[in-house]
C-alpha cells in the first residue's frame, strides 16, 4: 500500500503544478463529441464509456505517439471495435476535436482564484500547440508551462517532475513548495507521492465507474488532499488564506 504523507496547509505552498488533460481541460467529453459527430453522419450508435476503454487500452500499445496527434491511431482501433469506417478524414475529426477540447465548467473560475495565491504551472502530456490552445481557453493562467515536446517524456516519468523541480529551484523555490494537482492517479498521484511531493486529487470521474480514458493504477495513492471538483480546492485555498 502507498503511504500517506503528512498535510501541510495550503498556506505552505508557494507553487501548484497542474496537470491539465482530464483535469482542467475535458478530454473524454471531447473524444465522445469528436465519436457521436461520426456516428451520427454514419447513422448509427456508440457507446461513449465503451469507446473509452477501447481508447485507453489504444493509448498503452507500443509504439503510442503524443497527445494529442496520437487520437487518429487510437480511433483506426475505435472503428475497427464499433464498425466505424475508417477514414483519414475520421482520424483528423479526432486530433481536431481533442485538440479543441474545453475546460471542465469549474476550470477558469478556480484557475483565476488559485493564480491570486500561488504561481501555477502546467504540466501536460499534451504537445505544445495543444497546450496552447487550452491555455487560451482557460485564460492563460500559469506561470509556466511543461509539455511532452518541451520535456522528452511523459508522465509518470520521474525525469519529468525532476525538470519543473529544477525550474523551481531557478526561481529561489524547492518541491516541498509544490502542491502538485491532478486527476490522474496513474501519471500523477502515485509518482509524486513517490518522489515526496504534497499533492491534491481531483477526482473529476467521482460519479462514474472505472477510470474512463485514464489508465487504471496498478495500487490506489491516498492523496494529501482530495476533492471532487477544482472549484473545491480553489475555495479550500480562499478559507485557508482568511479570504
Amino acid at each position: 500500500m502507498a503511504t500517506t504523507t503528512a498535510v501541510k496547509p495550503l498556506t505552505a505552498f508557494s507553487y501548484v503544478t497542474f496537470d491539465v488533460v482530464g483535469t482542467l481541460i475535458d478530454f473524454e467529453g471531447a473524444i465522445k463529441e469528436g465519436l457521436a459527430t461520426i456516428a451520427a453522419r454514419e447513422g448509427v450508435d456508440i457507446d461513449g464509456e465503451a469507446a473509452l476503454s477501447v481508447y485507453r487500452d489504444a493509448r498503452y500499445e507500443p509504439g503510442a505517439g503524443l497527445f494529442p496527434d496520437d487520437l487518429g491511431r487510437c480511433y483506426s482501433r475505435i472503428a475497427a471495435a464499433f464498425g466505424f469506417p475508417d477514414t483519414e478524414e475520421y482520424r483528423q475529426l479526432m486530433i481536431d476535436t481533442v485538440g479543441e477540447a474545453k475546460p471542465f465548467p469549474d476550470s477558469v473560475e478556480a484557475m483565476a482564484k488559485l493564480k491570486a495565491r500561488y504561481k501555477l504551472i502546467a504540466m501536460t502530456n499534451a504537445r505544445r500547440w495543444a497546450f496552447e490552445k487550452f491555455a487560451e481557453k482557460l485564460g492563460q493562467p500559469f506561470w509556466a508551462g511543461f509539455t511532452t515536446d518541451d520535456t522528452g517524456c511523459e508522465k509518470p516519468n520521474p525525469d519529468y517532475f525532476h525538470q519543473v523541480f529544477a525550474h523551481v529551484e531557478k526561481d529561489g523555490g524547492s518541491k516541498d513548495d509544490i502542491l502538485h494537482t491532478a486527476q490522474s492517479q496513474y501519471h500523477d498521484i502515485g509518482i509524486s507521492r513517490e518522489l515526496g511531493m504534497t499533492n491534491a486529487w481531483i477526482q473529476r470521474r467521482h460519479a462514474q465507474k472505472g477510470y474512463g480514458g485514464t489508465i487504471e493504477p496498478k495500487e490506489f495513492t491516498e492523496p494529501d488532499y482530495h476533492f471532487h471538483a477544482l472549484i473545491e480546492l480553489a475555495l479550500a485555498a480562499d478559507e485557508a488564506f482568511g479570504a
